[in-house]
Parts: C-alpha cells; sequence; structure tokens
C-alpha cells in the first residue's frame, strides 16, 4: 500500500512537470508571436544592417571609409544590446522562476555532498573498503567517458554536421561573451586542491568538496567510537537537507514552465528548428551511448536494468526540463536507495559521479567541438583529434551539472587547438538550453547505472521484490566480485 502510494505521488509529480514544460512551451511560442513581435523584429533588422555594414567593410577602398562603418557598427552593436535587454526585461519574471529554482538547488549541493560522501565514507568502515570501492568506481567512470567521447568523435566524423555551413561562421565579436580557461594538468590538480575547503563550498567547486569529504571521512571512520558522533551529526544533516531538498522540489514544475516560456518567447519556435539536423544528430548519439550504458548495466545486473531505467524517469525528466542533473541529484539519490543499492554506497559513488561520470556532457563536447571545427573549415587529422580527445577527458573533470558548463570546456579546448571560438559558440548558443536538456538526462542515466553496478560488485544491491514478495527470484546477473568490463 505504502508503496503504490509513493508511486503514485511520482507519477503525478512526472505528470506536473512534463504539463509545466509544454504549456510553457505554448506560452512562449505565443508571447513570441504576438507580446514580443516588435522587439524581435527590430533585433532581426538590426542584425541585418550589421550584416551589410560588415560587408561595405569588406568593400571599403580607403581608410577614412573604413573607419567610418566600423563606427556605425560599434554604434549598432550598443543599439542591438539595448534592444536585447528591453526585450529581456519583458519575460525577465518567467526566466526568474527557473533561475531561483536552480540557485536554490545551488545552495543545497555542497552541504549535501559533503555530509552524504562523508556518511557514505565512514560507514564503508575503513580506508581499505573506500579504495577498493574507489577503485571499482574509477575503473568504471574512466571506461563510461572514454566511451562517451570516442562515440561522440566517431558520429560527428561520420555525420559532419557542420560541413553545410561552412563559410557562416558568426562574426566573433558580436558574440556573446563566454569565459575561456585554458586547460592544464596544474589547473586540472588545483581544482581537485583547493586552497580553501569554504572557498570551495561557497563556489561549488563539486571536484574539490568531493576530495575533502572523502578524507574527512576516512579519518573519522579512522576515530572509530569517538567518529560515531561525527558520522551520526552528519547523518542528521544530511537528512535535515533532503528534507529541504523535498520543499524546494514542490517547485520544479512551476520552474520548469517558467524557464522553457522565456526561452521559447525570447528565441521563438525556431530555436527548436534551426539547426534541426544537428538536434537530430545529437539525440541520435545520446539514444545509442543510452543503449550501450544499459548493455553494459545489463551485463552485472541482468533485467534489473529495465527496473532502474523505469524508477529514474523522474529524476531523468527532472534534469531535461530544468537542463541540470544537480536539480536531479538529490532525487535520485533517495530512487537508488530504494531500487535497493546499499545507502553508503550511494553516497559514496553518486557524488564522485557529479564530478567524474557526465556521460552526455563529454559526448556532447567531442559532438560540439568537432562541429565548430567543420564549420570553420578545418580537416583536422585523427592524431589531431585524439588529442583533443585527450583534452576533454582532463578538463570535463570537475564540470558541473549546471546549464552551460560543458560551454566553458568546449570554449577552452577550441582555443587550445586554435579553433575560432567564439564565433563557432555563436553557431550553438541559440538551441544549447535544448541540446542540455538531453546531455543533463543523460548524465543521471549514466550515474544511476553505475552507482547499480557498484552496488552489485560489492554485493551491497539488494531486491525490493524479495522484500515484500519473498518467494519471487532475483533477477541474474553477474556473481559479486565480477571484475569491470
Amino acid at each position: 500500500m505504502e508503496s503504490s502510494q509513493i508511486s503514485r505521488k511520482q507519477n503525478r509529480f512526472t505528470l506536473a512537470i512534463v504539463v509545466g514544460l509544454v504549456v510553457g512551451t505554448l506560452l512562449g511560442v505565443w508571447l513570441h508571436a504576438r507580446y514580443l513581435t516588435e522587439d524581435n523584429a527590430r533585433l532581426n533588422t538590426i542584425e541585418q544592417w550589421q550584416k551589410e555594414i560588415t560587408r561595405k567593410i569588406g568593400e571599403a577602398k580607403d581608410a577614412a571609409t573604413r573607419l567610418h562603418l566600423e563606427h556605425q557598427q560599434q554604434e549598432l552593436a550598443a543599439q542591438y544590446k539595448a534592444a536585447e535587454m528591453a526585450r529581456d526585461q519583458k519575460v525577465e519574471p518567467l526566466g526568474l522562476l527557473g533561475e531561483l529554482f536552480l540557485r536554490l538547488i545551488q545552495m543545497i549541493i555542497a552541504p549535501l555532498v559533503f555530509t552524504t560522501v562523508v556518511v557514505g565514507v565512514a560507514k564503508l568502515g575503513d580506508s581499505t573498503a573506500v579504495g577498493r570501492i574507489g577503485g571499482k568506481t574509477l575503473v568504471w567512470f574512466l571506461s563510461a567517458s572514454c566511451v562517451s567521447l570516442v562515440l561522440g568523435l566517431i558520429l560527428v566524423n561520420i555525420l559532419q554536421p557542420g560541413v553545410p555551413l561552412q563559410g557562416h561562421l558568426p562574426d566573433p565579436s558580436g558574440s556573446p561573451e563566454i569565459p575561456k580557461e585554458p586547460p592544464s594538468l596544474k589547473r586540472f590538480f588545483y581544482q581537485l586542491i583547493p586552497s580553501s575547503v569554504v572557498d570551495a563550498m561557497a563556489h561549488n567547486d563539486t571536484l574539490a568538496i568531493v576530495l575533502f569529504s572523502v578524507l574527512f571521512g576516512i579519518a573519522t571512520a579512522a576515530l572509530r567510537e569517538s567518529g560515531t558522533i561525527l558520522v551520526q551529526v552528519c547523518e542528521a544533516a544530511a537528512q535535515v537537507i533532503l528534507k529541504i531538498t523535498g520543499y524546494i522540489m514542490r517547485l520544479a514544475p512551476v520552474a520548469v514552465f517558467g524557464a522553457m516560456a522565456a526561452i521559447i518567447a525570447k528565441h521563438g519556435p525556431g530555436v527548436l528548428h534551426t539547426y534541426i539536423v544537428f538536434i537530430v544528430e545529437f539525440y541520435g548519439g545520446l539514444l545509442l551511448l543510452w543503449a550501450i550504458l544499459l548493455v553494459a548495466g545489463y551485463c552485472v545486473i541482468g533485467t534489473r536494468v529495465l527496473a532502474l531505467l523505469r524508477q529514474i524517469q523522474e529524476p531523468i525528466v527532472l534534469a531535461f526540463s530544468t537542463s541540470s542533473s544537480e536539480a536531479a541529484f538529490p532525487k535520485t539519490m533517495e530512487v537508488l536507495e530504494r531500487f535497493g543499492c546499499k545507502a553508503s554506497i550511494v553516497r559514496f559513488v553518486l557524488p564522485i559521479g557529479y564530478s567524474f561520470n557526465l556521460d552526455g556532457s563529454m559526448m556532447y563536447m567531442t559532438f560540439a567541438t568537432l562541429f565548430i571545427a567543420q564549420a570553420a573549415g578545418l580537416e583536422l587529422p585523427l592524431a589531431t583529434q585524439m588529442s583533443m580527445l585527450l583534452v576533454l577527458m582532463l578538463t570535463s573533470k570537475g564540470v558541473a551539472g549546471v546549464p552551460r558548463a560543458s560551454l566553458v570546456v568546449i570554449a577552452a579546448t577550441l582555443t587550445q587547438f586554435q579553433i575560432q571560438g567564439a564565433g563557432g559558440l555563436a553557431l550553438l548558443l541559440g538551441i544549447d538550453a535544448l541540446l542540455d536538456m538531453g546531455r543533463s538526462g543523460t548524465n543521471v542515466l549514466g550515474n544511476a547505472v553505475a552507482t547499480a553496478v557498484i552496488s552489485k560488485w560489492e554485493g551491497a544491491l539488494d531486491s525490493p521484490q524479495e522484500k515484500s514478495e519473498p518467494h519471487r527470484s532475483s533477477a541474474c546477473a553477474k556473481p559479486h566480485g565480477s571484475p569491470p568490463p
């Protein structure tokens, strides 16, 4: 009876999110066509003027004419920015719904990760268990990362989505500014080891928080009885934070409604069609990645991987709708524990996955980077592409599962390989919100499968059916202790 009530609540919540998504999209279409018609028409007119001025600059014969045209170009850029701000202010209340929801989620990420990892590590009992489970976890995560990156590389080389856009790269000067941080081994380790854990928590640096939490949990476990008090405090704090999370999650349908309405109202339904071929090909790649992840999970946990897929549909829909895998983190943790994964395994593996196992984001990084290279007319040799893959493998670790986080890594990689960065990224900014939905949902699936697999390898995967229906046998799977594939 209790499980059926939980299931009905989950179905109602999922339905509410889907309704918010659909209604928000319809409202956005109406606002774009009726409420923001003049604003969008003005922006389109300024864009046409900018293209004409750019053409005249290229044809100018003398320096004085060119200087005059460049001055006009600067004035048009200022007019465009002012018109864009005026348009965005009209739908700001709608966009604010989604932004505030994500800020509420981000507010609890650091304390939630810290408390859950500490409890998970401490309850493992000893550093040997941490090393054993951590080793298996990293083997799976690195394998999944390689598969995701290589799959993106193969698909973009076969499909060649950027070739039709050669010669049409936007002017970098008119593109939104995106921060670029050159990738390096030194920067990776600086991100891994914070100079201040307080600063890491203030900026939600998940990778640094996880490292500190693991060390704290190991030290707490080493104290034995003395550390029991700390474990109990962290466990109680985690329960409080999860309770707060439950309150925040009730706002998810409203947040999804506002976010979708604002995006469609500003960019119009054309945002769903501008690069329709690219979108279809990318989502086709994600479906292929889903199939690979589920087959890999089936090899370890058997047919229960299908039950897992059914149970995590709510976190996947939430991540898809909000374009943030972080937003689904608390719900994913709850679902995995209900699925039968031991709590200590979930609280150890899942937070690490949010730094090391963003499968959807990593496939997008190779797909998008090579797409931009193709649009720029660059033919990158295989050796260069493999080097790019290794750079992305390094720089993708620790990327937060929040909207547009992948763009920072892509921009850095483009700079590293001297590919036109800002202009190329402008090709994707208009549809990035739609692409972010797919990769965020895939991140949730990848981490859920990984957690279930590690639980099975550790003999810590219980069957909910066995608790309620003892006469039924559990799904066949590999025996405990099977090596990683």
